[in-house]
């Protein structure tokens, strides 16, 4: 019989203390008071409710300390009544106890604490392949403000001036340019033809061509296989199938996976891409008091309308409101995603939402492409800067599938317009209609979007098949 049945209050505990784990505790704080709610959150960090995406630019230099990326102190979560207790694993779930076994992770000691409601919030962790000297000092993921801190030591010791960075994704290219601010001779060893994988390669061309310009050495089509250690046991370079590259530091940006090793032992349901399934509300299906959120679940795409896994913060604060509305009451749902994300390196801004071609291909759907050449703002205008917008449209129906955007200052955030017109079903024909805010200093007459909507429209009531 739980706490709740027996007329006390009811207790709820989170695993994990950063984006959808704490905001998951402070709305059900918010709605049910210490009285009717005890909350507990474990985490094993040293931080709680900071910016993992603000990571790299820590690192670079472009923020100044560590302490301005964190949202929400331990101490403030403390004083809202949250029983916060940092430097705590959980080791496992007894889904069937309904409690948690939590480690002390400097001292060791282990005890089990109860609960009547389970919060998941376990994050992703970075890709560490499997191969020699990948674990030598020297060797850095960067996922948490500890990795973040942990590299920045690092730099602070090495004599060396000689970064690799093993992967081009997001991650890796925020990494690379990161150290080049820093003063670094960057490599960045890239197992696929072009940088960026969430883009298309002749998108991804853009994303290259930047980097080389800014100094960072490509090596693409690439797959690392050791990592050479000196004397010393450090790092001294990345070794691939055809050469050695000296490294004084390696970043590993392979990306993530969901970090769902607790929630596979206790049998709770996951996806094919690992992550943790829920339904609508991010119940976890099949368990009623059971919640999770974050980069260990795995999400209904809206435009595939099939499951997949993408760790960003936005959707973890999100999950955690609904979560935290669910337990305290309320009712409140994550519909989905449409794979929104935008990047940059040095002046060069990088954004997709939706599908790419392969993706398409993957769920069976038929579509055509465009690519037109447009500026940020009317040609007369100081400023105007270029930028390429790539359109995917199914046939026949004409309906958006997904769009793609490189260019410079003002390129990025157009990303929304299209994930706006992805979640609303728009079709490209019924875009080209969109009342747009004009005027020189912001966007030419037609909108770069709407000039991608409009050829893709035109190429869809022809029915050339390309694709």
């Amino acid at each position: 019989m739980t706490g709740a049945a027996r007329g006390a209050r009811e207790k709820l505990v989170v695993i994990g203390g950063d984006a959808a784990g704490m905001s998951a505790a402070s709305q059900a704080r918010r709605l049910r008071g210490p009285d009717e709610l005890e909350i507990v959150a474990f985490e094993r960090g040293h931080f709680t409710s900071y910016s993992a995406c603000g990571i790299p630019y820590w690192v670079g230099g472009d923020v100044a300390g560590r302490d301005e990326l964190i949202a929400r102190t331990p101490e403030e979560h403390r004083a809202r009544g949250i029983d916060l207790r940092l430097r705590t694993e959980v080791v496992e779930i007894d889904v069937a106890g309904r409690r948690v076994r939590a480690r002390d992770v400097d001292g060791g000691a282990e005890y089990w604490t109860s609960y009547d409601k389970l919060v998941i919030a376990t994050g992703a962790r970075p890709i560490r392949p499997r191969m020699p000297g990948v674990d030598a000092p020297g060797v850095h993921g960067v996922q948490t403000l500890d990795d973040g801190q942990a590299l920045l030591d690092t730099l602070a010791r090495t004599r060396g001036r000689r970064a690799v960075v093993v992967g081009a994704g997001y991650i890796g290219v925020e990494m690379a340019e990161a150290l080049i601010n820093r003063g670094y001779e960057v490599t960045v060893v890239n197992r696929g033809s072009e940088p960026m994988s969430t883009l298309d390669p002749d998108m991804g061309r853009l994303v290259h061509e930047a980097m080389t310009g800014l100094g960072i050495t490509m090596v693409d089509d690439a797959e690392v296989t050791k990592i050479l250690t000196g004397d010393d046991g450090r790092v001294r370079a990345v070794a691939t199938d055809r050469a050695e590259f000296p490294a004084d530091v390696v970043v590993l940006g392979i990306g993530v996976r969901p970090e769902t090793g607790l929630a596979r032992a206790a049998g709770l349901p996951l996806g094919r891409h690992g992550g943790l399934l829920t339904d609508l509300s991010m119940r976890v299906r099949g368990h009623e008091d059971i919640w999770a959120g974050g980069d260990c679940v795995e999400v209904l795409d809206l435009v595939s309308g099939q499951e997949r896994h993408i760790a960003l913060g936005t959707h973890a604060n999100k999950h955690g409101q609904v979560i935290g509305t669910n337990v305290g009451g309320g009712y409140a749902t994550f519909p989905g995603v449409v794979g929104t994300a935008v990047s940059k390196v040095c002046d060069l801004e990088i954004a997709r939402t939706g599908l790419r071609e392969k993706d398409a291909r993957r769920v069976g759907l038929r579509f055509e492409t465009v690519t037109i050449e447009s500026t940020s703002r009317a040609g007369y205008y100081p400023g105007a800067s270029p930028m390429t917008v790539k359109m995917l449209a199914e046939r026949r129906t004409g309906r958006l599938l997904g769009v793609q955007i490189v260019g410079r200052e003002g390129a990025a955030k157009r990303v929304d317009i299209a994930a706006v017109a992805l979640t609303a079903g728009l079709t490209v024909e019924q875009m080209t209609a969109l009342d747009l805010g004009y005027a020189p200093p912001f966007s030419p007459v037609w909108d770069p979007v709407l000039v991608a909507a409009r050829k893709a429209a035109a190429k869809v009531r022809s029915g050339t098949p390309l694709h």
